[in-house]
């Protein structure tokens, strides 16, 4: 047997160790997300306030890009500002509360994947959000799975109600907004007192415009109304780009008015296409709260004399008219950013999921799940400051939240009954608040419009377009 040359033994030695040192050098650089420049998914989303690993963590999805996002944007910091002053005076459960945000792109698919991230990577909570009624049905099942508490500030379609009933969110659903089953009543209500007797309907197709659609028909139906293409109702694509055979089909019947129930930027290429195409002359537009954006003038654009083509249309709104509205309005106008619709009603959204996670004295959803009801309109004290809420759940008290939005007494359904603005476009381009509908429903009763809204002009100031870019 051949001995082995010893004077090799040592270069061997050499290149291995300087093998294991390469190896180590790569594998910390691959796994390092500092060494190597890239992000990992919670320095993507990074925690707006600080906090430890047992702190209370949630979550908000909306809309920073896509059709919803000129509504959407200012949202998430009406939901930081919330979480911020609670961080303020302690925290939940003595800790800090964690906000990790994403952008649902104002797609379905989009939103179900976020809220995939939220729940199975981020491990919240509770989640603000979504805005868009598609957006949170492809959500909603996802949050229910995981046991996560959503609460959605302007997801107002009934289909959310019908399922909440079939008990398919498994109580892990609710909204500081109404469902478009009392919006459609305040719309049909204000169409009869316009006088116009012949409406017509134009709807994105998706679980808001069809649900929002189906309400107002049978609405102003009931109201003595005719539907001129309720035979066959007006949807368009979501994606869609061009809406020719649509517009048409929607302007036949010759209406008095175009119900359109439209999200900002599809509806804005729909209302230019028909004025361009002269079909909407003398027909009054009204409009939802799904293009109720003070974008939307602008995006529908001028006519040749420079007057916006949409002037005059007149719209409805949830409204907000809660008790803790002038304490909100002041630390918002405080950051120098215009009051726009939907504000409060993120705000709140978020005040429920905390305070609910305070009362159960877990940062769970099943915790929050289990309490959001009695801390929304039960027979607690009542109470709309963050701080003071916490300081009572703390001592052992049981108190019932009044919002910004409103009183938010949420029910089986997660729903709540609400106050509708009605708004106009004005010769400015700005939207203003000209009256008030008011829904009444007593326990176990349907919901009713007040047939005489307030007849007088709110003090809300108009909002207006922001300047142009460029």
């Amino acid at each position: 047997m051949t001995k082995p040359d010893r004077r090799i033994q040592p270069k061997l030695a050499l290149v291995m160790a300087l093998l294991t040192t390469i190896t180590g050098l790569l594998t910390t650089s691959c796994t390092d997300p500092n060494k190597t420049g890239g992000t990992t998914p919670t320095a993507r989303n990074a925690p707006s306030s600080s906090g430890d690993s047992k702190g209370l963590k949630i979550g908000s999805l909306l809309s920073s890009t896509g059709d919803l996002a000129a509504i959407t944007q200012p949202l998430p910091v009406a939901i930081k500002m919330a979480v911020e002053t609670v961080n303020a005076c302690g925290g939940i459960n003595d800790a800090p509360v964690t906000l990790i945000s994403e952008d649902d792109q104002s797609d379905p698919s989009a939103g179900a994947a976020a809220m995939t991230k939220l729940s199975e990577v981020d491990k919240v909570a509770g989640v603000v959000g979504s805005f868009g009624s598609g957006i949170s049905t492809a959500a909603a099942s996802v949050a229910a799975k995981n046991k996560v508490m959503m609460v959605s500030p302007g997801s107002t379609s009934p289909v959310f109600t019908d399922r909440a009933k079939k008990g398919e969110y498994q109580g892990y659903w609710a909204r500081t907004a109404p469902p478009d089953t009392y919006q459609a009543q305040a719309m049909a209500q204000l169409a009869i007192k316009k006088g116009f007797k012949k409406v017509a309907t134009i709807a994105i197709n998706n679980d808001y415009g069809v649900g929002f659609e189906q309400q107002f028909v049978a609405a102003f139906k009931k109201l003595g109304g005719t539907i001129t293409n309720e035979a066959k109702p007006t949807r368009y694509d979501a994606k869609g780009t061009t809406f020719d055979s649509e517009i048409k089909a929607a302007f036949d019947g010759k209406p008095q008015a175009l119900a359109a129930l439209v999200y900002p930027d599809t509806g804005a290429l729909i209302l230019k296409a028909a004025y361009e195409q002269g079909l909407s002359k003398g027909v009054t537009v009204m409009l939802p709260d799904g293009a109720y954006s003070p974008k939307f003038p602008d995006q529908v654009g001028k006519s040749a004399d420079g007057k916006f083509i949409i002037e005059g249309a007149i719209g409805t709104v949830p409204g907000a008219h809660g008790k803790a509205l002038e304490d909100f309005n002041k630390k918002w106008l405080a950051t120098g950013k215009p009051l726009t619709s939907y504000l409060q009603h993120s705000w709140d959204a978020a005040a429920l999921i905390m305070l609910a996670a305070q009362a159960a004295k877990t940062n769970t959803g099943e915790g929050i799940a289990s309490k959001i009801h009695e801390i929304a309109g039960g027979s607690g004290e009542e109470v709309s400051d963050l701080c003071q809420a916490i300081t009572l759940l703390k001592a052992g008290k049981k108190i019932n939240y009044q919002g910004a939005s409103g009183n938010v007494d949420i029910d089986a359904q997660g729903d709540v009954v609400g106050t509708y603005d009605i708004w106009q476009v004005q010769p400015d381009g700005t939207l203003k608040t000209i009256d008030q509908v008011n829904i009444q429903a007593g326990a176990g009763s349907a919901p009713k419009v007040d047939a005489k809204p307030t007849g007088k002009p709110t003090d809300k100031p108009a909002v207006k377009p922001p300047a142009k870019q460029g």
